[in-house]
């Protein structure tokens, strides 16, 4: 099995160390097991083979149901002014 030596900042390894625990693993399982999934989700990601399946797959998005129209700027602004005023979003 191979050594890896790893530098980061103390706070890192601080939360990553209490992650683990929660989980029930060592540092070193965790580490793995993050690292696999991080692997795992983006080998996973399926590639466009050709122009045609690139088409395809915004004809498809057109196809599915939705706003007809965005909303413009200043509904969005209204929208988060109003949002900011009752604290459900950070100002």
């Amino acid at each position: 099995m191979a050594r890896v030596q790893l530098v980061m900042p103390d706070e890192d390894r601080d939360r990553y160390v209490e992650q683990a625990r929660r989980e029930g693993l060592s540092f070193s399982a965790w580490l793995r097991c993050a690292a696999r999934e991080r692997l795992e989700a983006r080998q996973s990601a399926t590639r466009f083979e050709s122009p045609a399946e690139v088409r395809e797959f915004f004809r498809a998005l057109e196809r599915m149901d939705g706003p007809e129209t965005e909303p413009d700027w200043s509904e969005h602004l209204r929208v988060l002014g109003e949002a900011r005023r009752r604290g459900a979003a950070p100002a």
